[in-house]
């Protein structure tokens, strides 16, 4: 038999997973509008380039970024070399490089397929909620199962957000008039799920600069205007944080 005080801290582990995984899909919640829209939009876009159906669901299934794919699409589209299109998609997903980086002391105790399920899982708007609200914690309590299960909650939202959205556009990609303009409706679900991210000075100079740039940029051949512009707002939200850093500390 199974003692009680066994039973007892089993059965208040799973409520507290529980509620935080609840906890996790309530706070991703009012994103998931943006995210499903710009799901949407994807998923018509990647078959009006000629992807098949199975294709597009394959691509949305395992790639499961939207910023890299729309960036992947036009070159597909022009018949670009492999080589620009896999560097585009790198370049475009950088920053999950910094995220991993702030993630990690958090789920740095699990073997490394589990941290790669939850590498393929993490968004924007989930690190951004997810540090927002523990990053204070000590370190002691870094990596509870709250903190993991409310990551898991927000990541499950935001994925059953995009990809049911992703694979209804796909579905109905045929069916939409290309007048509809799904294009600036996409450009505005993803102002509403990148401007919440821009919370300090260096983030609003690197956005700012690559918006800059990308504007300036965009003539240039195989939509290649998209990578410089990354480029130098990474670039400069790194000279930014550097600068604000040395003044605070000759103050």
């Amino acid at each position: 038999m199974i003692p009680r005080a066994l039973f007892g801290r089993e059965q208040n582990l799973a409520n507290i997973r529980r509620d935080a995984f609840l906890r996790g899909v309530r706070a991703v919640a009012p994103a998931t509008i943006a995210t499903g829209t710009w799901g949407l939009v994807t998923g018509v876009a990647m078959v009006k380039v000629g992807l098949s159906t199975i294709e597009a669901i394959g691509m949305s299934l395992l790639v499961f970024a939207g910023s890299a794919q729309l960036a992947a699409l036009p070159l597909v589209a022009a018949d670009a070399p492999v080589w620009v299109i896999l560097l585009t998609a790198t370049v475009v997903n950088l920053r999950f490089v910094i995220f991993s980086a702030g993630l990690q002391p958090y789920f740095r105790h699990f073997p490394l397929g589990r941290r790669l399920i939850l590498g393929y899982l993490t968004t924007d708007i989930g690190f951004a909620l997810f540090l927002s609200r523990f990053a204070r914690r000590p370190d002691a309590e870094r990596g509870s199962p709250e903190q993991v299960w409310f990551f898991l909650g927000m990541a499950a939202g935001n994925w059953v957000a995009w990809q049911g959205m992703s694979i209804l556009g796909i579905l109905l990609a045929t069916q939409v008039p290309g007048a509809w303009g799904l294009e600036f409706a996409a450009i505005i679900a993803l102002i509403a799920l990148t401007v919440p991210m821009i919370n300090g000075k260096p983030a609003l100079v690197g956005a700012a600069t690559a918006g800059l740039v990308a504007v300036a940029a965009a003539g240039l051949p195989l939509k290649l205007g998209l990578v410089v512009a990354v480029v130098l707002g990474i670039l400069a939200a790194m000279s930014a944080e550097l600068m604000l850093e040395r003044l605070g500390a000759r103050r």
